[in-house]
């Protein structure tokens, strides 16, 4: 069934019918799908970003517990220095990268500078992942002790701070920043490689409009489709944290929600040279450019569980 859909939506030619999509821009459709979740007042989020947690308008899929969505509590100028963050800082050595393996960015030189500097867009629209904290395997599926990078300490606050507003008790320790492009797709699987399983995972999207697909525990139950537009959050906690999801589609639906901001709105002042190139339109045109043609989507996990210090290792797990 999940297959089935996905191909659906994934179709270009016919094109997919959309009015089965839940769109959270329309909350009064979604009365019999959704409850509202309570949000607590948090503090200081204006240096990651975010609107005041009281204006928060946040959701549980009532067909899938632990689903949370939460409406773009981004404020423009914070999608833009995520925006910046992911693409400029976050793809940088030692963090990894796709491309690491085929040695297109020379040594000593970073992806996006590259980019920029050669106007090489081709090489801009070959990345598509960067994993950061515990490095994902994408073979073994397995998180090592030895495969670890530091984790962007700005990343970790944004986490906790959303966590905390849905009560939840949460470290970022690892994440995966996805890079989608208008005909990119990611198939429906499971995030089952963490030790610590009981808690959420985060997902902060920036850029394009993406269809996303949340399922069940098996492929054979039939996932509901959601809009996730740009500023969006998703949290999956409790029973949707092991169900199936994909994205099948990425829609050019953008009202460019980055464009407009009051430039008073952001303090970090770890980050000076990122809000600078927030706020000069000149410095900010490349990564509006790249936003304009594709889709951002960093998914932070916990990988230990409480109290725990490190991973350990098979020899170590056997004892």
């Amino acid at each position: 069934m999940f297959k089935d859909v996905f191909r659906y939506y994934k179709s270009r030619n016919p094109p997919p019918e959309l009015t089965k999509v839940l769109d959270f821009d329309n909350v009064d459709t979604l009365e019999s799908k959704i409850k509202r979740v309570t949000i607590k007042d948090i503090h200081d989020l204006k240096n990651y970003g975010l609107q005041p947690a009281k204006t928060w308008e946040a959701y549980e899929l009532i067909e899938h517990p632990g689903l949370i969505f939460i409406k773009n509590p981004f404020s423009s100028i914070g999608q833009r220095y995520w925006t910046v963050r992911c693409l400029q800082d976050y793809t940088k050595r030692p963090n990894k990268t796709n491309l690491d393996s085929f040695k297109l960015v020379p040594e000593g030189k970073e992806w996006w500078d590259v980019c920029q500097n050669n106007h090489d867009k081709l090489l801009l629209n070959k990345l598509r992942w960067v994993t950061l904290g515990y490095h994902h395997d994408w073979d073994t599926k397995i998180y090592s002790e030895d495969n670890k990078g530091e984790f962007p300490k700005d990343l970790s606050e944004l986490s906790r701070h959303v966590a905390q507003a849905l009560d939840f008790n949460f470290n970022a320790e690892a994440a995966i920043v996805n890079f989608y492009h208008m005909d990119s797709t990611l198939s429906g699987h499971t995030d089952h490689s963490e030790q610590n399983l009981e808690a959420p995972l985060l997902s902060f999207s920036f850029g394009q409009t993406a269809i996303f697909l949340l399922g069940g525990k098996t492929k054979e139950d039939a996932p509901t489709a959601v809009f996730i537009r740009s500023g969006d959050i998703v949290v999956m906690s409790q029973d949707s944290r092991l169900c199936y999801h994909g994205v099948p589609k990425i829609l050019q639906m953008d009202s460019r929600f980055w464009d407009c901001f009051n430039q008073n709105n952001l303090v970090n002042k770890e980050f000076r040279e990122v809000v600078h190139i927030c706020k000069e339109e000149t410095l900010w045109k490349p990564f509006a450019d790249y936003l304009n043609s594709s889709r951002i989507n960093v998914n932070v996990r916990q990988v230990l569980k409480r109290g725990q210090k490190r991973l350990c290792s098979e020899s170590e797990d056997k004892k």
